[in-house]
């Protein structure tokens, strides 16, 4: 009678909500011992299992977690409480589901107090595989908002007004932990199935969260969620935007621009990160039109050839801005071909009876909030780091995809603030910088720079920034001009983009003493796909890859080790359009992208990057990794920026060329470089270039058509 009543009052106040009880059933149906797994979010969650996944469960609770408020809660439930730090306290379990009791284990063996999941313990994993009993996942969603919860620690001012949250339960299909390498001892043993029950639970907080949805509605869900009042952008203006405020300014600008792009499906937006740039962006998706986010540092030839592309006949932009960058005559001729829309005159259109319209009118009322997930959001394009740009077409499911895959991976609670100075022409920046934080509770710095490595240090201090994106260029940057202090709110950099140096993470650590977790994606997969993080982490990695995503490697000729990485996800992208046949969709073979990339893939799910495909030489009928060479050339020379790249020779096929602009460097210095890595002689280059600057793009990349360009001149080519 009491769990009817309490059952109730559950369904009442939190409108409790239980998916996936056929994965129930079936670990039922096995014949196996059940012994489920949950995140820890809230005091509330032992009573939530026992009273709506059917059956009786008994708990093994830490017996220092029965007092209090739990003492209470849990005497409503069958339990028995251990040691968590004991070896006998597995032996308890394993009796339990022996006997045949269907069994529950927070493997955590705390409430979070990060809103995410925190380190697992490897007890629970032993457990699981030494009686072969079906692992039950379960992901609980919602209870982390209410006063049961111990967010950060703190109760956060919107935390408490959050009494009732609606509550989730997420069961995902059961599974069975083996360890099939037989050549481990058991320290690795054990080490192995908790990597294995953590990448479980690590997926489990994604496939219960995703839900596909247009991206306009999915900023109404914010909104409505954390609330009209919360901040979610700033930038160096000193403009701040409440959610509410977000929301209403995409509904009026939508409705002004719609009187001049109405039947347009791709616009061009050409702005910086200020705090105009996510309601221009907004403003789009809310009429059902797909941004084209121009890249103003490739200049007018690449910018040309993209609005060509994506068929856009109108772009969007600020008088401010483009004086401020002195695009006055880059504009002009962009003019002779497209229209340009001016912001600040859109504004002058805008009168009072249009901002209380669009502040009453209906989120649900406009085209965006119809558009199906799978339609495109976006039009990107691809850095040219190797070659003519791509337009890069994602969805608004691979974009909200992507965001939850990067939440299962990265702790970020409410009100925290993202630095984010990666401009939003490039993916990291859009995805990663300007949305996640924005949709997910948090806010947003936008610094419309990256190359301010003086100032940006000092705005990081400013605004208490807790995350912050950049590549190892930016971040050598950074580190050069910075106050050892003025990182001191930093909770963790991210790199990605461009390989890490080891002497970038190093200066970090000794500087500064935080950590740099590498990561890697690309803009196809919208775009993270794999991210070193606090709970696992290797160095020299890009991490493991992110939920959700398939992968396989295929063998490239005259390369032993590893292969080319394909990949296949809910964030990989609709497909390409080409320069060439301009508007025509090129969706991936079967849903499988081609990074270009070769990398390996360890035991444990550790990718490494060990270069482009086409950043491979063949020497002598070798194949020669251009990134390993820089890669001992950097360590060797860690000041400078060291660019390879290979060009003909007739005699031996390829030759190598390092373009530098370290004046110590020459050919005896780099042979001396090689000597000390223990490199083969092939992999030295042959000529070495110095320049005032290598040449970068706007993402932070070298730009590696530039720099062939220097080496061909070089040789008169």
């Amino acid at each position: 009678m009491i769990k009817w009543l309490a059952r109730g009052l559950f369904r009442l106040f939190y409108r409790v909500e239980v998916r996936g009880l056929e994965h129930y059933r079936t670990a039922v149906d096995s014949g196996r011992p059940v012994l489920m797994v949950a995140n820890h979010v809230s005091l509330l969650d032992g009573p939530l299992i026992d009273l709506f996944i059917p059956g009786r469960t008994t708990f093994m609770v830490d017996a220092k977690q029965v007092r209090g408020v739990r003492k209470w809660l849990l005497a409503l439930s069958d339990y028995f409480t251990v040691d968590m730090f004991s070896p006998y306290a597995a032996k308890h379990m394993i009796k339990a589901l022996e006997q045949g009791r269907q069994c529950m284990i927070f493997p955590e063996g705390r409430i979070t107090t990060t809103g995410s999941l925190m380190k697992v313990y490897e007890g629970t994993a032993v457990v699981a595989e030494r009686t072969g009993a079906q692992l039950l996942p379960i992901h609980i969603d919602g209870a982390e908002y209410s006063t049961f919860s111990y967010l950060d620690g703190t109760r956060f001012a919107w935390v408490k007004q959050r009494w009732f949250p609606k509550i989730t339960l997420t069961i995902l299909p059961p599974v069975t932990l083996k360890c099939d390498h037989k050549e481990l001892n058991p320290h690795q043993r054990h080490a192995h199935l908790q990597n294995r029950l953590w990448l479980l639970m690590r997926d489990a907080a994604f496939q219960a969260r995703y839900r596909p949805r247009s991206l306009w509605r999915a900023l109404s869900d914010s909104v409505g969620f954390y609330g009209r009042k919360t901040l979610c952008a700033s930038d160096i203006n000193g403009v701040d935007l409440t959610r509410g405020r977000l929301l209403t300014g995409a509904k009026v600008l939508g409705a002004a621009l719609e009187k001049h792009i109405a039947g347009e499906r791709h616009v061009a937006v050409l702005l910086p990160n200020v705090s105009g740039l996510p309601v221009t962006w907004f403003a789009l998706q809310a009429y059902g039109h797909v941004p084209a986010m121009l890249n103003f540092t490739a200049g007018y030839g690449p910018m040309r050839s993209a609005c060509v592309t994506a068929e856009v006949k109108t772009i969007i932009t600020s008088r401010k801005f483009v004086e401020a960058m002195n695009f006055e005559s880059l504009v002009a001729r962009l003019e002779e071909e497209f229209r340009i829309l001016w912001l600040e005159d859109i504004r002058e259109e805008i009168g009072p009876l249009h901002k209380l319209f669009g502040a009453l009118r209906p989120d649900s009322s406009l085209p965006g909030w119809h558009v199906e997930a799978d339609e495109a959001a976006v039009v990107l394009f691809t850095s040219g780091s190797e070659g003519a740009p791509k337009g890069v077409v994602l969805s608004h499911a691979n974009i909200l995809a992507n965001i939850e895959q990067i939440s299962a991976m990265l702790t970020l609670l409410p009100e925290e603030t993202i630095f984010n100075a990666l401009p939003t022409f490039h993916s990291f920046g859009m995805t990663a910088g300007m949305l996640w934080p924005i949709l997910k509770g948090a806010r947003v710095f936008l610094y419309p720079s990256p190359l301010h490595y003086q100032v940006i240090p000092e705005m990081a201090y400013q605004v208490n920034a807790r995350l912050m994106f950049g590549t190892d260029t930016f971040y050598t940057g950074y580190a050069r001009k910075a106050h050892p202090y003025d990182f001191y709110s930093i909770r963790a950099f991210v790199a990605g983009a461009e390989r890490l140096r080891a002497e970038t993470r190093q200066l970090y650590a000794d500087k500064f003493g935080k950590p740099i977790y590498e990561g890697y994606g690309v803009t196809e997969t919208s775009p993270v796909l794999c991210v070193n993080i606090p709970q696992s982490h290797r160095i020299g990695t890009v991490g493991q890859f992110i939920p959700g995503v398939e992968w396989r490697l295929e063998p490239v000729e005259g390369i032993e080790e590893g292969g080319r990485l394909l990949v296949r996800g809910p964030n990989v992208m609709k497909g390409y359009l080409f320069n060439e046949r301009p508007g025509e969709l090129v969706p991936p073979k079967d849903g499988w992208h081609d990074t270009g990339d070769i990398v390996k893939v360890d035991d444990e799910g550790f990718v490494t990057i060990l270069g482009r495909a086409k950043r491979f030489a063949k020497i002598a009928g070798e194949m020669v990794s251009l990134t390993a060479v820089e890669n001992y050339i950097s360590r060797y020379a860690p000041e400078g920026h060291h660019a390879v790249v290979a060009v003909p020779d007739d005699r031996r096929g390829e030759q190598l060329v390092l373009v530098t602009d370290d004046e110590t460097l020459n050919k005896s210095v780099v042979k001396e470089a090689a000597r000390a890595a223990g490199v083969a002689e092939i992999m030295v280059p042959k000529t070495v270039i110095l320049v005032e600057q290598v040449p970068i793009l706007g993402t932070g990349k070298t730009n590696y058509p530039e720099v062939q360009k220097i080496a061909e001149r070089h040789f008169g080519r």
